[in-house]
């Protein structure tokens, strides 16, 4: 029952990851545009006759920003559409138009009942009750809604996508069948949700104030359990609401009603009345930024420094791209697993640390936002170019400047003490598990593989075709169902240029880095032509 449940949750958070991707792009054409259209930021700098208003590229970055904001502005159905498409089998571009159609339905009904009692009326429920969904009038259901669409859509589709009807019907059979019925189940859905919403709503808003209400201690905890998580691929379940529903906070924008943490940060971002971002919203996301951008790089260089002499220079420039992909692009796993399987207590240690830097960050007054991670992009979109005024972008440094002495000694006394091996500590006479020659070696070789070859080993790896009942990934891994988790070889896996393999229950989880999703395409091709 664990490992199942287990399995679940990781189908439930890489499904997360579709519309997550579109975050940051969205991020960007609404950072860039809203703090080059400010007129604050124009004035600073001068760029009046360049940026001001009526110039072409003030017309441009106004399109960008609205571009930007239509994204953020729209979750909820995306995450309908990619949490349906995420979690279906086979045929999934009909699970995602059925994403779309359960959506429509249910907001519907909504406004119909609401209509029908005569609530649309201004006083007629507690404020922030009512919001608006693709321009349906309805409950204010954010992120949440399109998730519950999403998970039921992908379970009648799971179930019924190969249905027989008798021949008079036969055409609205298989397929055709996934948005007929889930039609009807979301009329229906829409009819519970109109009476019981209500009441998870003041539930996840009671939450969100027992959150707030916590103070440093809950800011702390929030970032510890959010960096212990990353190894279980949970992570995604467990920041999500506080970032898009009211579990992360709630506020008044503009005479708008906006619900999460990362909501109001880029509503406040696209809003010209703001002159200084909530750190209540912010401290569920500006922690990052200190241990990303300092931290990582001082665990990075304890694990070179505490290397044997001979193996440092097979290891620097494993140790090197993995820290520049973390602090560029906010992808910090391929550094944490280099320590993560060696030395547990060092994982735990750096999430006491990210606990910390979340605290440290909410006490320090950061305002700092993002959009997927916090990566140095991110740092100088939201930060920097919004001014220290709004932000406090400077407080971050502050903070991070002493993560990185603090993350390379305690790093390097812990693996000298206990003697782990770490990359470069190996025995002579053992292999490295993580960014070893070989591995380099063998991924220097899958790829000049085929790329049937290739998904033939990874085949090979998981116990072949006949093990596997699904497969997905995420920004970074792999993620596998398997009929039977003996049959799965990580030695194999791991030839193919796999960092690291995670296997609970039935899920496997192989992590490749931020290629995955072309070695996730090429194993479904291969995959389907053994059919």
């Amino acid at each position: 029952m664990k490992s199942t449940f287990f399995s679940i949750l990781q189908r439930v958070g890489r499904s997360f990851m579709l519309p997550i991707a579109l975050l940051p792009v969205a991020g960007l054409m609404l950072g860039i545009g809203a703090s080059f259209t400010n007129e604050t930021t124009i004035m600073s700098y001068g760029l009046q006759n360049l940026l001001g208003d009526g110039t072409l590229l003030h017309a441009f970055l106004t399109i960008m920003k609205n571009a930007g904001s239509v994204i953020f502005s729209n979750l909820p159905i995306l995450f309908s559409i990619g949490v349906a498409m995420g979690m279906a089998k086979q045929e999934k571009e009909v699970a995602a138009i059925s994403g779309a159609v359960g959506f429509f339905i249910m907001h519907s009904t909504i406004h119909a009942l609401l209509e029908l009692k005569g609530l649309l009326k201004d006083g007629a429920l507690p404020e922030g009750s009512l919001g608006n969904a693709v321009g349906i009038e309805t409950l204010q259901m954010g992120v949440f809604g399109g998730v519950i669409v999403g998970l039921g859509v992908a379970a009648l589709h799971n179930r019924y996508y190969r249905i027989e009807l008798p021949a008079i019907l036969s055409f609205f059979g298989g397929s055709r069948f996934i948005p007929i019925i889930t039609a009807f189940v979301y009329l229906f859905v829409g009819i519970l949700m109109f009476y019981i919403w209500p009441s998870i709503q003041n539930g996840i808003l009671l939450l969100g104030h027992l959150v707030n209400e916590s103070g440093y201690a809950g800011t702390f905890i929030y970032g510890f359990i959010e960096r212990a998580l990353i190894p279980f691929g949970l992570h995604h379940v467990f920041y999500m609401p506080f970032w898009q529903t009211g579990v992360g906070g709630t506020a008044m924008i503009d005479g708008n009603f906006v619900a999460g943490a990362q909501n109001i940060f880029f509503a406040q971002l696209a809003s010209p009345t703001t002159t200084e971002f909530s750190v209540e919203a912010t401290r569920f996301m500006a922690g990052k930024f200190p241990f990303y951008l300092f931290g990582i790089p001082g665990a990075a260089l304890a694990i070179y420094r505490t290397a044997k002499p001979k193996n440092r220079n097979m290891i620097l420039g494993l140790l090197l791209s993995a820290t520049l992909t973390a602090i560029l692009t906010g992808i910090t796993e391929p550094i944490e697993f280099s320590f993560l399987f060696a030395a547990p207590l060092l994982y735990f240690i750096h999430c006491l640390y990210a606990g910390l830097c979340f605290m440290l960050c909410h006490i320090l007054d950061v305002g700092v936002g993002q959009t997927f991670s916090g990566s140095l992009i991110d740092f100088i979109l939201f930060g920097v170019l919004q001014g220290n005024d709004k932000t406090h972008w400077i407080n971050v440094i502050l903070i991070g400047l002493p993560m990185f002495p603090l993350y390379y000694f305690t790093f390097s006394f812990i693996i000298k003490k206990f003697d782990f091996k770490t990359p470069g500590r190996e025995d002579d006479n053992e292999e490295t598990k993580l960014y070893t020659r070989k591995d380099v070696e063998e991924a220097k070789k899958a790829k000049q593989k085929s790329k049937s070859d290739l998904s033939n080993i990874i085949l090979e790896g998981l116990g072949g075709k006949n093990n596997i009942t699904y497969v997905d990934c995420c920004a970074t891994r792999l993620r596998i169902s398997v009929l039977d988790n003996q049959l799965v070889n990580k030695d194999i896996l791991k030839s193919t240029g796999a960092k690291g393999v995670i296997i609970n229950g039935q899920g496997v989880q192989v992590i490749y880095g931020p290629h995955v999703t072309v070695i996730k395409s090429h194993l479904e091709e291969y995959i389907s032509s053994l059919e």
